[in-house]
This record gives C-alpha cells, sequence and structure tokens, in this order.
C-alpha cells in the first residue's frame, strides 16, 4: 500500500484547473466528468483534529477522470512532468490496464501531461501511450521524451474560458480513429 504525504499534493494545481474546465463543461452541456476520489484509510490527525498528517492508501485506484462526452464513455488521468523526459513508472500498470479495457468497450481513454518547465499541456492518446509503454515492456527506454510526443496534441490553455480544453484533443483522438 502506499503513503500519503505532501507529494501526493504535485498535480494539484493541474487537477484543480481540470476540475474547473469540467464545471464549464457541464455548465455548456459538452460533458460531464467526475473527478474520482483515492479512498485512504487516516493514520495520524493533528492535534486539532482538522488535518489527516498520515494514511494509507485502501487500495489501488483506477484513473482520475471517468465521465461521458457526448455519449462517448471517456477516462483519464493527469500527470505533471517537471523535466522534458517523462517516467513510464509514473503511471501504473493496472491504469494502462483500466484505460486498455474502457477502450476495448469502445469508450476512449487519455493522459492529459502536463509539462511544467515549458507550460505545455500534452493530450495523449491511449495509442501513443501504448506505442510507449510496449517498448518498455520489451526493454527499451522506460521513459519517453517531450520530443516524441506528436505536435497536434499539445493543448491551448485558456481557450473560450476553458483552462484546459482537452476536448479539442479528444475530437483530434476521435478523428484520427475514422
Amino acid at each position: 500500500m502506499g503513503t500519503w504525504n505532501s507529494r501526493g499534493l504535485r498535480g494539484s494545481t493541474l487537477e484543480e484547473l481540470i476540475n474547473r474546465s469540467n464545471e464549464q463543461y457541464l455548465e455548456k452541456k459538452l460533458a460531464l466528468i467526475q473527478k474520482i476520489p483515492t479512498p485512504i484509510t487516516p493514520v495520524s490527525i493533528d492535534k486539532d483534529h482538522r488535518h489527516i498528517t498520515l494514511a494509507y492508501f485502501e487500495q489501488k485506484s483506477t484513473v482520475d477522470y471517468i465521465g461521458v462526452v457526448q455519449g462517448i464513455p471517456v477516462c483519464f488521468d493527469a500527470k505533471e512532468c517537471h523535466a522534458s523526459t517523462f517516467p513510464l513508472a509514473n503511471i501504473h500498470e493496472h491504469q494502462v490496464r483500466f484505460m486498455t479495457s474502457m477502450e476495448q468497450q469502445g469508450g476512449v481513454s487519455f493522459l492529459l501531461i502536463s509539462f511544467t518547465q515549458t507550460d505545455d499541456i500534452y493530450y495523449m492518446r491511449h495509442q501513443e501511450l501504448m506505442k510507449f509503454w510496449k517498448r518498455m515492456q520489451e526493454g527499451g527506454r522506460k521513459s519517453f521524451l517531450r520530443k516524441e510526443l506528436t505536435e497536434d496534441f499539445y493543448l491551448p490553455q485558456n481557450q473560450g474560458g476553458i483552462f484546459i480544453p482537452y476536448l479539442l484533443g479528444l475530437q483530434k483522438d476521435l478523428d484520427c480513429r475514422d
């Protein structure tokens, strides 16, 4: 089991922007996306009983977000990267299995990766993730470089009032499947 500590808050800014984007998509009746909370068991609470200072994850979570976009089931995970190399260790095997199952059921799964050095957000299609995942499983690199990514899937920020307009990436993703 994993232990919760301050490292678990690394992606909180990215997640907050995604949560606000999800609210805007809901208001515009474009999507219904829910943040999936990770169940934890508190072990230690501060003396005022207001803050959990130590906890254990109860179970492996699936992905950060699940929902539906115009009748299409979607799931995605949000990741932050502070360098130009993204370690595949940041993606867990059970997450890849869940995302693959979503794809097999006719849904769409993807990652939103924030490259903080360049202030870029990237929509990674499941197919692209699997290319890197397979390379790793076959003994290749256990990471991928930012420059290996398809330029078409970098997202503009704050377009049309949406902080992270990932539906643009989703539309491109769907267009690639036709």
